[in-house]
Parts: structure tokens; sequence; C-alpha cells
């Protein structure tokens, strides 16, 4: 494979266009505030009901928008400016984090409230998902855009890592101080989006038909390279996900405790968030659909150790490496995905996209936890992990385009 060093100018070359850096700056504070929201919500509802139901409705009712809303998110991306769009959801989403400071002030007898102002807090991101992954590729040349995914991808592991915690320390002073703090910092990226130039950007014009709205999916069906990425991820995570499982190695077999499932939890984000930052000065150059293939093997591989392993250390670097293995398939799907399809449908491909993320990892934790309950936790992973392996080596054989993938910036 070839992975060239670049100079430090390169490393931060998409940083260089001031409206990529308000984007990212906007993109890692909404990130950063919906894990305020979402530690403080957890532990809401828990204290509210006592019931660990209820913490599984709290995560389908913020995806389930986004399955529903599959066909019209994509196609008002692409018929209405990206800007505009994520200003909007970034707004609403404001919106919901102040809803909830005031029910909290206003007191909780149930849940209910809550998880109505989730639905439209989902319904916010469904927008904002789309719009957003399509929108950096109008704000960087094509040389620097995986420059800008790997840069995306080191703000938003850094933002699900940091902020749980802060999510948990803010929750821990009280949660209306933990919603304002988020509502703040939404309005905040709200802000930097709207003042972004207004990029230019190839918006569909044809009327409104069926076809146009599953374009996303005849343009994935039809382009082979993009529907293989796709579902490479899809497969391998759905069948490795694990993290579910999480505190059952914590309490049972590692017997580490709380402390020990927050180095569990956190291990994956620090080895991805190091390869990101390393695969911005050392971009891929050729072989990119070999290197994506082998780094998801390795990816099953590292599941495999984790599922075995009894000692505390080596478990921790396994999800280290889990993590920094997927990172690499991450960086180079992504590029993949928005620089091989074209604008004028971009934001649909990325509407399904971020649907088969979401079931990838909604599916894949409830995958787990019925093998786990039907064969035990260690055989749940360990067979997670080969399926990932077979998944990558069966992709290989059936996406020979994928495979052949050498450039990311050009189609050759």
């Amino acid at each position: 494979m070839t992975i060239e060093a670049t100079s430090p100018e390169q490393r931060y070359a998409a940083f260089r266009h001031r409206p990529y850096l308000s984007y990212w700056t906007a993109r890692f504070l909404t990130t950063f505030a919906t894990q305020i929201v979402s530690v403080a919500v957890g532990w809401q509802i828990y204290d509210l009901t006592r019931n660990p139901f209820d913490l599984g409705i709290v995560g389908i009712v913020q995806f389930l928008p986004s399955l529903l809303l599959v066909l019209v998110t994509g196609v008002v991306a692409d018929r209405f400016g990206r800007r505009l769009i994520m200003t909007l959801s970034s707004l609403v989403e404001a919106g919901c984090a102040l809803a909830l400071l005031l029910l909290t002030l206003r007191g909780l007898g149930g849940p209910l409230p809550i998880f109505v102002v989730l639905a439209m807090f989902g319904i916010a991101r469904a927008f904002y998902g789309p719009a957003s992954s399509s929108l950096v590729a109008n704000l960087v040349p094509p040389e620097h855009f995986a420059n800008a995914i790997a840069w995306n991808s080191s703000a938003w592991q850094t933002a699900t890592i940091v902020g749980p915690v802060a999510g948990g320390l803010l929750y821990g002073l009280s949660a209306e101080i933990a919603y304002a703090t988020a509502a703040i910092l939404m309005l905040v990226a709200a802000l930097l989006v709207f003042t972004i130039p207004k990029p230019a950007q190839q918006t569909a014009t044809d009327k409104p038909t069926m076809r146009t709205l599953f374009a996303g999916f005849g343009y994935i069906w039809s382009e082979k390279i993009v529907l293989g990425a796709i579902s490479l991820d899809l497969f391998a995570v759905l069948l490795s996900g694990a993290s579910a499982l999480l505190p059952v190695y914590a309490r049972d077999i590692l017997e580490l405790g709380p402390w020990g499932l927050g180095l569990l939890r956190s291990a994956p984000g620090i080895g991805a968030i190091a390869v990101a930052v390393w695969l911005a000065g050392h971009p891929i150059h050729d072989h990119a659909g070999k290197i994506m293939l082998g780094f998801v093997a390795l990816f099953g591989a590292f599941t495999v150790l984790f599922g075995i392993s009894t000692i505390t250390w080596l478990s921790i670097a396994a999800l280290a490496m889990l993590g920094a293995t997927d990172m690499f398939s991450v960086y180079i799907r992504e590029t993949l995905i928005q620089l091989w399809t074209p604008d004028e449908v971009r934001g649909r491909v990325n509407a399904v996209n971020q649907v088969f993320v979401g079931a990838s990892n909604e599916v894949g934790e409830f995958r787990a936890g019925t093998m786990a309950a039907l064969i035990g936790t260690v055989p749940a992973v360990v067979i997670g992990g080969i399926g990932a392996i077979a998944v990558a080596g069966l992709w290989a054989y059936l996406f020979p385009a994928l495979r052949q993938v050498r450039h990311l910036n050009s189609r050759n």
C-alpha cells in the first residue's frame, strides 16, 4: 500500500479554507452538545423510571426519523442550500435542548414528554446528517477532501469521547446546567454555519417524482464501488459490534467495575483519533480498496482478540486497535462516497448511508445482546469478529471493482 507523509502545510490543508474551518468547528460543537444531551437524558430517564427498557426507547426514538424520512431528507439536501439546512437543524436541536431545560424546571412526572422532544431532536438530526456530510465536498477542492475527511473523523471521535464526560460532570451539577450548555453550543454552531459564504452546489432541478425520491438508492445500486463500500460497513459492524456487551466484560469477565467500563468505552475512540490525526498527515495515495478490505478484516481480528481476552491491558489494547482499524475503513469509505457521487444526488446518497450506519450500530447491538443471551457473551463476540473477517473476504470477491480502487481522488 502507498501512504506518504506530507508537509505540515499539507497536514492542515483543509483548514486553509476558512469556510471549512467554520464548518468543522460547528460540527464539533453540535456533536459535543448532542453527547451532553444523550448523557443527561439517559440519567434523567433512569432516575424517573428505573426501567432499563426506557433507555432503549431513548435510542430508538432518535434513530427512527432517519429511517422513516430517508426519502425526504436526502432530496431536501439536494434541492436546497445545505448550509441553510444545517443552520435550521442546529436551531431546532437547540430548541429541543431548551425544551428539555424547561421540562426539567417545571418538574417531570414521567418520561413521555422527554420522548416527544427526543423525537423532534431525531428529526432535526435526520436532516442535519445528509446536509452536513454533503456540504464538505462544496467547501474544499477535491485534492484536499481526503484531508478534510480525516479531520472530520477526528473531531467526531473527540466529541464522542469528551462529550459524555462533560455531560456527566454537568449533569452532576444539575440537569438544567447540562441542557443549557448544550443549547448554547448548538446556537453557536448554527451561527458559525450561517456565516459560511454560500458555496457552489449543483442542486437538483427536475420535478420531484418517485424516481427522484429513490435516486439515492438507485445510484448506490448502479455504482458498485459505492454499494460495496456502504454494504461492507453495514455487514461488518452488524456482525461484529460488541459495544453493547462492554458492561458485561467490565463487570463479570474483567471484573473492573464502573471505572473500567469507562476505560473500555473510551479505548476505541482513542485509537480512532490517533489514526485520524495520522491520516491527516499521511494520506492514502494508492491501493485504497485493498487497504479498506484489509483493515475491515483486521477489525474483525481485533474483535476476536478482545472477545477471548481476560487480561485488562490486552482487552483495552485490542479495543484501541479495533477503533484504529475501523478508522482506516471509515476514512476510505467516506472519501469514496463523497467524491464518487455526483453533487446533485449526494444528499440522497448520504441519507441512505446515514440510515445504513445507524442500522448497523443499532441492529448490531441487538444482534450482540441476543446472541449473548442465547450462547454466551464470549462466543457472541468471537463469532461476530469471525463474521467480519468473512465479510471482508466475501466482499473482495463480490465487488472486484471496490478491491481494485487505487486512488481516492479519481476514478482510476
